[in-house]
């Protein structure tokens, strides 16, 4: 007599084991390139962060015009020898900083500022060499992650862009009556610094986590935080591009009372210059004043943006939005520091860092806000 089989078993004999469904698909083979190319960005946004600060240090050392040329290859070796160094300084003695300004330096006081210009473009070329190398390495080994060539490039490009942009305001102040360099082309130049430094922040952040859990996050997005954040970034923008209006033409030396300026509200001689355009570029007292009212508006917004990214949902995306409003305090504390004491060096430079960590900040909470990150109910 045959046994009774049950009605669940395959008629075939041999059962057939069900596919297992696969997860992570759209991050295969990724991780490890995410990573590299990330870790590479980090050293760039250094370097570039680097050029910030020792660009400032070039302008507060009135350094900037000590090198009459470009010469992007043959400019990387400094004068070997005496007779170089002499050929330098005359050709340094036929610009306006010289005979306005410089008139009688020694050699000695101008091998100083020589060597800051120097120094502040060879780190340029080494960023550049860094950022050649590096996407070339990536791509060459096929481990730039998908849809990441372009944007790569991007990069490049815009430091391509920042190199001529840099000797497009150095020219500006090797003829005419001018004895620094344009304050409108050094606000062009430190504001694409700071483009740069935003763009290589964000796909530091976007490469940080993976794709997949990019687009979960994604629909978690909080659209209100995510608009303020990105007025908030803009303000600051601008906030800095009158920082550097400031520094052009050391207006931060003058009118060292606050809230006060020279004992009133506004600054006195409005709109002496003719045109009248040329105050907003050129008078001391308007572009200081500027930027002042800027920063009281940037302060201002701060705290409602603040306010709304405490009501996030997400632990971390508030932690972020305190860390912007903490961060503004702080640069807000150190403008009125430098406007006192006439702008030291040390007190400006400390100042154009804290902007650079504000951006920074305000970026990552931007993210956060655009790509919250889920947290467990211990951390509500």
């Amino acid at each position: 007599m045959s046994e009774k089989r049950s009605i669940f078993e395959e008629v075939s004999g041999t059962a057939e084991t069900a596919p297992t469904p696969q997860t992570g698909l759209i991050d295969r083979g990724t991780k490890e390139a995410r990573r590299g190319v990330r870790m590479w960005l980090m050293v760039l946004f250094v370097l570039v962060a680097t050029m910030v600060v020792v660009g400032g240090l070039t302008r507060l050392t009135d350094s900037g015009l000590s090198i009459t040329e470009w010469n992007p290859v043959s400019g990387a070796l400094p004068p070997t020898s005496e007779a170089v160094w002499l050929e330098e300084f005359e050709k340094y003695k036929a610009i306006p900083e010289y005979q306005l300004q410089n008139k009688g330096m020694s050699l000695g006081e101008f091998k100083f500022i020589y060597w800051w210009e120097w120094g502040h473009r060879q780190l340029g070329r080494f960023v550049g060499l860094v950022w050649f190398l590096g996407y070339l390495g990536f791509a060459a080994t096929r481990n730039v992650p998908t849809g990441w060539h372009k944007r790569l490039i991007f990069i490049g490009a815009l430091g391509g862009l920042q190199g001529a942009v840099g000797w497009w305001m150095v020219s500006s102040g090797l003829e005419g009556a001018m004895v620094d360099v344009a304050s409108y082309r050094l606000a062009t130049h430190l504001g694409l610094a700071f483009i740069i430094l935003g763009f290589i922040a964000w796909f530091i952040l976007l490469l940080g986590r993976s794709e997949s859990d990019l687009l979960q996050a994604r629909r978690s997005k909080e659209p209100k935080l995510f608009r303020m954040s990105t007025g908030l970034l803009h303000a600051a923008f601008l906030q800095i591009l009158l920082g550097a209006l400031v520094a052009g033409i050391d207006a931060g030396r003058n009118y060292p009372d606050w809230p006060l300026m020279a004992g009133g509200f506004l600054p006195p001689d409005l709109f002496a210059l003719e045109p009248w355009w040329r105050n907003f570029f050129e008078d001391d007292g308007l572009v200081q004043f500027m930027h002042r009212m800027a920063g009281y508006i940037l302060f201002a917004f701060a705290i409602v943006v603040w306010r709304r990214g405490g009501k996030s949902a997400y632990s971390r995306t508030r932690f972020a939005f305190n860390a912007v409003m903490a961060m503004i305090s702080v640069q807000m504390v150190l403008g009125i520091i430098t406007v006192l004491y006439s702008a030291p060096w040390y007190f400006a430079i400390v100042h154009q860092i804290g902007a650079i960590v504000a951006w920074v900040l305000i970026l990552r909470a931007r993210f956060l806000s655009g790509y919250p990150i889920r947290q467990n109910l211990r951390e509500v």
